[in-house]
């Protein structure tokens, strides 16, 4: 959720989606795919897998020897998914630090969980640290040198450096990486009828800024003789700001980009990708939308109910009840403080975050589009009476990551 330097921080190098290709592998006949039959279980996870200096990430992973990375690997092998998104997960153009986690963490099993592989994977340049050029905060003026708060502040999304905070997919079925769409480069001001707070963005600033603050991805995934389009995100937290409310605009409107993209032609129009081409998604095709979106339907800072955008949206099909777990119920219990007085059913709470405020909230999403049959799903969240409790930890220490693992299954077909 937060975007500053915390206990297990970030890192990433960029390049133009528009101008590289993003890292990736190559599609592959669909017969490859098929030992699930056509239920496939989509995830994500914020795996705070990003570090406080560029390069950080690719050196703690070169080793299997990382504790906070061995976590996150048997929790990925705890739950089993096919097709995972990981958020904060530090960028290099060269994809090396992906197959460093591939090679040294979850091909190897870790406290007798099973080896789990991913033949394909997807990945590319995010905003996060990419610097601006103008002074977006109004402070300091523009800064360009890496490696502070204030750099962060004035980079297109915040980060101490270039891919700081990036994602990654990875898939046991073929993605077709030469189908994907990336939408870094769109500016917030394209976006019609947008909510950049008023009279607080100079001129200058509003005419480069872009909407996403990491990138917004389309990747299409083969299943059998099927797609299913993977639409991943990372929003800005709604927090860190001022009475404009910056970031919470900022959040709604990066969650409206996919509500737009799924909602038809005329309302998607507007859209351009990196590469030029304009347009959403075709109607009645197949999607799986998630991430950490940052937004919590009933509790948390959200402007105007942001992730509504999304559970109201009509080309949803949302399962009969939200994934959940028990040690959300727990956590929140035990825990109190702002938990005490939320609305929402802690079963449904996907990160632990600090108690006094925000309290622990619903932000890691998996939503299903219709012509997908939604089936079982959950929040890895263990009660403490679990032996897998130590990789979630009581909140005092993250372990492993403030977020949890989200999975839905889906029937295909």
């Amino acid at each position: 959720m937060n975007h500053r330097p915390r206990l297990f921080s970030r890192r990433t190098a960029l390049a133009s989606l528009a101008g590289a290709a993003l890292t990736g592998t190559a599609a592959l006949p669909a017969a490859a795919a098929q030992r699930h039959g056509r239920t496939v279980r989509f995830a994500t996870f914020n795996a705070s897998l990003n570090r406080g200096t560029q390069g950080a990430l690719v050196t703690d992973l070169s080793t299997p020897g990382n504790t906070q990375a061995q976590n996150v690997a048997e929790t990925i092998q705890r739950v089993n998914p096919d097709v995972l998104l990981i958020n904060e997960f530090d960028y290099d153009e060269h994809g090396t630090a992906v197959g460093l986690f591939l090679r040294n963490y979850l091909a190897v099993g870790h406290n007798g969980s099973r080896p789990i592989h991913f033949p394909y994977h997807f990945t590319g340049p995010v905003n996060t640290g990419v610097t601006s050029g103008v002074d977006l905060d109004g402070k300091n003026g523009a800064v360009t040198t890496p490696g502070s708060d204030a750099y962060g502040q004035d980079a297109f999304g915040y980060g101490w450096f270039p891919g700081q905070y990036g994602m990654v997919v990875l898939s046991k079925y073929p993605l077709d990486t030469r189908a994907a769409r990336s939408f870094q480069h769109f500016l917030w001001k394209d976006m019609p009828d947008n909510v950049m707070p008023p009279g607080y963005y100079s001129d200058q600033a509003r005419a480069i800024f872009r909407l996403s603050s990491k990138s917004h991805w389309d990747v299409p995934v083969r299943i059998g003789h099927e797609t299913v389009h993977f639409l991943v995100s990372h929003p800005t937290p709604p927090t860190f700001d001022g009475p404009e409310d910056r970031n919470g605009r900022r959040n709604h409107d990066e969650i409206r980009l996919w509500a737009d993209y799924t909602g038809g032609r005329r309302r998607s129009a507007y859209l351009y990708d990196d590469k030029g081409v304009r347009g959403g998604l075709r109607p009645g095709a197949r999607f799986v939308i998630a991430g950490d979106l940052n937004a919590d339907p009933l509790d948390g800072d959200s402007y105007d109910h942001a992730v509504r955008q999304l559970l109201d949206h009509p080309a949803v099909r949302l399962p009969a009840t939200p994934p959940a777990s028990a040690g959300g119920v727990e956590a929140a219990r035990l825990q109190g403080g702002a938990n005490a007085s939320q609305i929402g059913n802690p079963a449904y709470d996907t990160g632990d975050f600090n108690d006094s405020a925000p309290g622990n909230l619903r932000v890691d999403h998996i939503l299903p589009s219709k012509g997908l049959t939604p089936g079982a799903n959950g929040v890895f969240w263990p009660t403490s009476d679990d032996p897998l409790y130590r990789l979630v930890g009581d909140g005092t220490t993250v372990v492993t990551s403030d977020h949890r693992m989200v999975w839905q299954e889906v029937r295909v077909g």
